[in-house]
């Protein structure tokens, strides 16, 4: 109701609302009021199956009594709880005051179990087993819906553990990437890589760099055409973690494998976007969450040596 500027909807509502329930109780009272005489049979006068009729009488006393205590909570709910317009109730009771402190005392609790993970560097925390429930908890709850429950992706979504990286894997350039979140975009490379035929000789050009099955004569067209791809993903598509350019060579693919699939991004380019989490987990989580991805790598220690 506060997003409304002007008094006629707070007014419309608290009528809306104050009529109906009144109106409930109207309609009650002369249902009550409705008697049947003594052995009389009263019927709505509508009969099916020849001698099936459909009796008329009144609801039992203590079903009517039952309306009425309904109706008489729903009136001391308004006097106590939000429900009249923009009136907060005698109570004063919002589920924004009640979220906050429900908030506020879970930091309580688990607050020192965060910052005790937080002093340690992503590799450590890796190592502790709480820490890693924690984070896989989290993990689930947050980020399975783009790269599963196992945080082995799908099209479009990196797999998270099979130890390859666009961005990095040390512990810091995770925990950057679930904080501050990520965009890869390449644009469409069609027009600098040359015609049709040059984009097809070039897709089986990064089949042949990866081992994967290819035609090698377009592969060997296509390694000169290549030249426009190497600013980004390297001279033989070794990557580029600074500015997030996959590796080619690996036959790790996100968005497919297959000459149709390498094509279709070259002609029209790829923007992928991992939102910034900072802002719904903190600082804290974010570095728990990090660890756990961190701990799904074969060689956690390795990749940190490597970066």
């Amino acid at each position: 109701m506060a997003d409304f500027t002007s008094g006629f909807w707070n007014l419309f509502v608290i009528v809306g609302v104050l009529v109906s329930i009144l109106a409930c109780g109207v309609f009650l009272y002369f249902l009550s009021r409705k008697k049947i005489k003594p052995g009389a049979v009263q019927t709505t006068g509508h009969t099916w199956d020849e001698d099936l009729a459909e009796f008329d009488n009144p609801l039992p006393r203590w079903w009517m009594i039952l309306f009425y205590l309904t109706i008489a909570f729903a009136l001391l709910y308004l006097v106590l709880f939000p429900g009249l317009g923009t009136s907060q109730g005698s109570l004063g009771w919002s589920s924004k005051e009640q979220y906050e402190k429900e908030v506020a005392k879970a930091d309580a609790r688990y607050g020192p179990i965060y910052a005790k993970f937080a002093a340690m560097s992503v590799e450590d925390t890796a190592q502790q087993p709480e820490a890693i429930a924690i984070g896989q908890r989290l993990f689930v709850n947050n980020c399975a819906q783009c790269h599963g429950t196992d945080a082995r992706g799908a099209k479009g979504f990196p797999n998270l553990a099979d130890n390859d990286w666009t961005w990095g894997g040390s512990g810091d350039a995770i925990k950057t990437a679930v904080l501050e979140g990520r965009q890869g975009i390449m644009p469409p490379m069609a027009a600098a890589v040359g015609s049709p035929a040059d984009v097809e000789n070039v897709a089986h050009y990064v089949l042949s760099l990866a081992g994967s099955a290819h035609d090698s004569i377009k592969a060997s067209l296509g390694s000169t055409k290549f030249a426009a791809c190497a600013a980004c993903h390297g001279a033989k598509g070794e990557g580029g973690p600074a500015m997030g350019a996959p590796r080619l060579n690996d036959k790790i693919w996100v968005y497919g494998g297959t000459a149709k699939a390498i094509v279709e991004t070259i002609n029209n380019g790829r923007h992928g976007v991992m939102p910034a989490w900072k802002d719904i987990l903190g600082e804290e989580k974010s570095h728990i969450v990090a660890a756990y991805v961190y701990s799904l790598t074969a060689k956690p220690k390795a990749v940190a040596s490597n970066q």
